[in-house]
């Protein structure tokens, strides 16, 4: 994993974990302080903190934006953004809501596939 896909991964679950009132106060002091970091990393850039406002409500464009940022003011390189993130990440893991992940309960389903690029054909009778 690339340091741009550990902030963005930290971001985005830390984002999720906070609107579904899931996060507790020590994910919610890892991920201030993700967000803190990255603030002052990406201050004397021009733009770069609205790319890291703006949210994902384009996810694609969001994080290819975002991306780009923290490339280019080194933040994906800083050793302290990247355990701020880790550190985030392992707190949500320990909550049960890693980057990526969901719980899903498929007891009674059918018909039903569960993970990435997946490809399912079904016939019913």
């Amino acid at each position: 994993m690339t340091g741009v896909e550990l902030i963005i991964g930290a971001l985005a679950a830390g984002s999720a974990a906070g609107i579904a009132n899931t996060a507790g106060n020590a994910i919610g002091d890892a991920y201030s302080a993700l967000k803190a970091l990255l603030t002052r990393r990406l201050s004397t850039r021009s733009g770069a903190d609205a790319a890291l406002e703006s949210g994902a409500a384009d996810l694609s464009a969001w994080r290819a934006r975002l991306g780009a940022e923290l490339i280019r003011s080194g933040a994906a390189d800083d050793q302290r953004v990247l355990e701020a993130a880790r550190q985030l990440l392992d707190l949500l893991d320990a909550t049960g809501m890693p980057d990526g992940r969901h719980h899903v309960d498929l007891r009674m389903a059918k018909g039903v596939q569960v993970g990435n690029y997946n490809t399912q054909n079904n016939a019913f009778s």
